[in-house]
């Protein structure tokens, strides 16, 4: 099969954590230019149908056919965009894409391939929150389909003896719903009780709700799959709010000597 690279493209893009005012101008454009469109089938329904465009929706955890597809499309001279929630790059199409490349047929690298990025999950629930990502942070995804459990819980460990702030995607789902479990139980031996946690559950959307509390008092329950999970560092600080609602919580952007009480969260409870 030969790429027809002067009239075929390939776009893996991210739609946003879930309100269309924030999918970027850039994503757009290439939405209203494909001729089709692939990804799992809750992220493809998000794209509009209209004359001219096909819609390949699938299953989870088929990337790697869905790039494969993609690949084949675009050397067909089809414009496709990929399409991912939040941003490519993070936990999603961008990086399956380029393994089925790497693995594929040697005419998909000539291919005109494009990640366009896209607002994460982990940046869209940091600013409702306020900063809690505001100095050094990193992010777990704390599913085990593809990676052993022993490497998250490692990594977890590591991270909180770093002092990062962290935030954590996949957090809990029907399937696994002991990892969130044990999860919590490393970060108290790590961090204390009294480390603030937050539970950020579809930000942007009509479904959203924000919690604030402590280790001490977090349950697993409070996540599900669209939650994203952050823990402070020893330095993130919490301001109550002068009204109802959960405190703003920040990380300064200099590390600073520990303050008594400069970890301990309240539980605001889900934002009305």
């Amino acid at each position: 099969m030969t790429a027809k690279s002067n009239t075929g493209w390939l776009k893996v893009v991210g739609l946003g954590p879930g309100d269309d005012a924030l999918i970027t101008p850039e994503v757009s454009t290439a939405l209203n230019e494909a001729t089709d469109v692939v990804g799992y089938v809750p992220y493809v329904e998000r794209v509009s149908p209209r004359p001219g465009l096909v819609r390949h929706g699938s299953d989870n955890r088929e990337e790697i056919r869905r790039a494969e597809q993609a690949l084949r499309l675009a050397a067909e001279g089809q414009r496709v965009v990929v399409v991912s929630s939040g941003d490519p790059g993070v936990f999603a199409m961008a990086a399956a894409l380029f393994e089925a490349l790497e693995a594929g047929e040697p005419e998909w690298r000539e291919l005109d391939i494009q990640v366009l990025p896209g607002i994460s999950a982990m940046l869209a629930a940091s600013a409702r929150l306020g900063a809690p990502l505001g100095h050094d942070f990193c992010c777990i995804n704390l599913s085990d389909n593809l990676k052993p459990w022993a490497l998250v819980e490692r990594r977890l460990r590591l991270a909180a003896e770093a002092d990062f702030a962290m935030a954590f995607y996949n957090p809990r789902s029907r399937a696994r719903p002991e990892g969130f479990v044990r999860a919590l139980e490393v970060l108290r031996e790590a961090c204390g009780a009294e480390r603030p946690i937050m539970f950020a559950r579809a930000v942007s959307t009509p479904e959203e709700q924000l919690r604030v509390t402590t280790l001490g008092e977090a349950a697993a329950e409070m996540a599900d799959m669209r939650t994203l999970v952050m823990v402070g560092s020893s330095q993130t600080r919490l301001i109550p709010r002068n009204t109802v609602g959960v405190p703003w919580v920040y990380t300064p952007r200099s590390v600073l000597e520990p303050v008594s009480g400069a970890c301990s969260g309240t539980d605001a409870g889900a934002e009305p």
